[in-house]
């Protein structure tokens, strides 16, 4: 295997941006999904591209980490900083999927107030993932993360007391459940990512 002699930092903080942007897309391509449900296969179908877009970035990352003798950071938290955003649109891809799979005829109003936390998560993310350049002024994104992560933990909770109050019929709360933990995890992977960041940071202060 050939290594590069001559750092290749710029191209790794190219696909980072890459890879958040793509992943800010498929947020926002989810939120709309759940606001303006009418056409979830076709929805699905986008989102699922985003999805391979992304796979492809990740597939990149790791190729360079394989030929490149000198990184930006530590390889680890390459590798952790690609898998995490990799992982946020996983989740939100098996979203998609399941509203199709589970022949979901409208979604719940707490889904879309998760899908809006997640979506501003992302965004978040991708503001603080064209700054890992100069590795100063993330904080505040990381801070905003956390408190968006929080309030996805309120809404999942109020969701998951609705769903178990007896309104809902047995079959009904498996669906839910099933989709409401999708959504809460992705939240969830936005803030082991930001926490990927502030610990790049940190080491590189």
């Amino acid at each position: 295997m050939r290594f590069q002699i001559i750092p290749r930092e710029q191209s790794f903080y190219d696909l980072f941006d890459k890879a958040a942007a793509n992943l800010a897309d498929g947020a926002r391509l989810l939120l709309k999904l759940l606001t303006d449900y009418h056409d979830p296969e076709a929805a699905h179908s986008e989102i699922r591209q985003r999805e391979h877009e992304g796979d492809e970035i990740t597939h990149q990352v790791m190729r360079a980490l394989n030929t490149t003798f000198v990184t930006p950071f530590d390889r680890e938290d390459i590798y952790r900083l690609t898998s995490g955003i990799d992982d946020i649109l996983d989740l939100i891809e098996a979203v998609s999927d399941l509203l199709v799979l589970h022949n979901i005829d409208r979604p719940l109003d707490e889904m879309r107030q998760q899908a809006d936390v997640l979506m501003r998560a992302c965004e978040q993310t991708y503001e603080a993932t064209v700054r890992l350049r100069a590795l100063r002024g993330l904080e505040p994104y990381w801070v905003e993360i956390n408190r968006l992560e929080n309030e996805g933990d309120r809404i999942y909770r109020k969701t998951v007391a609705h769903l178990f109050s007896g309104d809902f019929k047995a079959m009904d709360v498996l669906k839910w459940k099933d989709l409401v933990d999708q959504l809460e995890a992705a939240i969830d992977k936005c803030e082991d990512v930001a926490n990927t960041m502030e610990s790049i940071v940190l080491k590189h202060a």
